[in-house]
C-alpha cells in the first residue's frame, strides 16, 4: 500500500465568481435552502469584491463579486459568466500539500501563506488545474473563526429552509477534446488520485453526439472528480455547447447528496428550480431494469427522479437546467443506497434530455 502523500479530509468550499453576488446569494438560500454565515466587503476592509459564504450541512458556497471592473474576477465573469473558481480541499498542512503537488508538477496559484485574525489563523496554498479552474488547500485547524480570516458572521433577514443537502458527491470538469487523459494524469501523478470508471463513447453517446469520461478519486474517496471530454458525433456534443458558451475548460457540474432525494427536488421544484424531463417510457420497464428499490415509482415518475444500480446497491439522481443562462454550470442532486458509481444506464436518457435542450436553443 503505498503512502497517501496528499491527505484530504473533504471539500472545504466551493467559490464561485459571478455577476451578482448579492442577488445569487438570495437565489441559493431561497431556491437551494443554504444559509448566509459570513461575508467579506468594503465594510470589512476588502475593497475589489464582495463575498457571501452560504452553508447548509457540510457544503459551504462562496459566492465572489468584483468591485473593480478592471479585476481578474470581473474578467473571469465577463469570459465564463457565473461559474466555479475554486474547488478547495480541506487538508491538516497546507505546506506540504503544495510542496507535494508542485514538486510534482503542479503550477503555482499562489505559495503556503498564513492569515489570521483575533479567531485564530489559516493556512492556505493554491494550485491550478483545468482552465482556469483552482485547488486551494485550507489548513483550519488553528481557527475557530466563522469562515476564514477577513470574513464576518452574516445571517439574512430571509429565513432559509434546508432542504436536505449533505455534501459534495463530486465536481465534474470538461475539457477540450484531447485534454482528458493529461488531466486524469495531472490527479493521478500530482495529486495521488486513482483512476475509478473510464466511459467511453459507447457508453455516453446519443444518435447526435458522444463524449469520454473519466473518474479520478483520493485515498479515501472523499473527493471525487469526473472529467469529461467530447467526442466525434454528427451535431455538437453538450461538452462542446459548455466549453462555446463557457469559453474553455471549467466546472461543469456540481454532484449534491441528500439522505431523501424525493423530499428534496420536490422542495427545489417547489422553489422553481428547473430540472431535465426524461420521458415517461424510461419508467416503464424501470424496476425490470434495476430491481427492487425502497421508494414508490409514482413519485420517482411524477419528479423525473432517474434510478441506477451497480454492483454495491443502487442510487438516485436528477440534474437541473443551467442555474444561469448561459447553458453552463448545473447542479445534479444524488441519493446513494449503496452504489458507488455514476448512474451509466441513465447516460442515454439524460443526454437525449440534454440534447432537447440544446435544440431549442439552437446549439445542437
Amino acid at each position: 500500500m503505498t503512502e497517501d502523500f496528499l491527505p484530504i479530509n473533504g471539500t472545504d468550499y466551493v467559490e464561485l465568481y459571478v455577476g451578482n453576488a448579492k442577488q445569487a446569494s438570495l437565489f441559493y438560500q431561497y431556491a437551494f435552502g443554504f444559509e448566509l454565515i459570513a461575508y467579506a466587503g468594503p465594510e470589512t476592509g476588502v475593497k475589489d469584491r464582495a463575498s457571501y459564504v452560504l452553508k447548509q450541512d457540510k457544503i459551504r458556497l462562496v459566492l465572489t463579486s468584483a468591485l473593480d471592473p478592471f479585476s481578474e474576477i470581473a474578467d473571469h465573469v465577463n469570459r465564463h459568466g457565473d461559474g466555479v473558481k475554486v474547488l478547495a480541499l480541506w487538508v491538516d498542512d497546507a505546506e506540504k500539500s503544495w510542496w507535494e503537488t508542485t514538486t510534482r508538477g503542479a503550477e503555482s496559484e499562489f505559495k503556503p501563506k498564513v492569515v489570521s485574525d483575533q479567531f485564530g489563523e489559516v493556512k492556505m496554498s493554491s494550485i491550478k488545474t483545468y482552465g482556469e479552474t483552482i485547488h486551494t488547500f485550507v489548513e483550519r485547524k488553528n481557527y475557530k473563526g466563522v469562515f476564514l480570516p477577513g470574513y464576518v458572521p452574516r445571517k439574512s433577514t430571509y429565513t432559509a429552509e434546508s432542504i436536505g443537502l449533505k455534501y459534495v458527491d463530486h465536481c465534474v470538469g470538461n475539457v477540450q477534446l484531447g485534454e482528458m487523459d493529461h488531466w486524469v494524469e495531472f490527479y493521478e501523478k500530482v495529486m495521488g488520485f486513482k483512476l475509478l470508471l473510464t466511459f467511453d463513447d459507447k457508453d455516453i453517446s446519443t444518435e447526435y453526439s458522444a463524449l469520454m469520461s473519466k473518474v479520478v478519486s483520493n485515498g479515501n474517496g472523499y473527493i471525487k472528480f469526473p472529467i469529461n471530454e467530447p467526442a466525434e458525433g454528427k451535431k455538437k456534443s453538450q461538452i462542446e455547447e459548455y466549453l462555446d458558451f463557457y469559453g474553455g475548460p471549467g466546472v461543469q457540474h456540481m454532484a449534491i447528496a441528500t439522505d431523501n432525494i424525493v423530499h428534496t427536488v420536490s422542495e427545489l421544484r417547489r422553489r422553481g428550480v428547473e430540472f431535465l424531463e426524461v420521458p415517461s417510457s424510461y419508467y416503464d420497464d424501470l424496476l425490470d431494469r434495476v430491481g427492487k428499490i425502497d421508494e414508490e415509482l409514482e413519485p420517482l415518475k411524477n419528479m423525473n427522479i432517474l434510478v441506477d444500480r451497480d454492483e454495491e446497491g443502487y442510487l438516485l439522481q436528477i440534474f437541473t437546467k443551467p442555474v444561469q443562462d448561459r447553458p453552463t454550470l448545473f447542479f445534479e442532486i444524488i441519493q446513494r443506497k449503496g452504489a458507488k458509481s455514476f448512474g451509466k444506464g441513465n447516460f442515454k436518457a439524460l443526454f437525449e434530455a440534454i440534447e432537447r435542450e440544446q435544440a431549442l436553443r439552437g446549439n445542437l
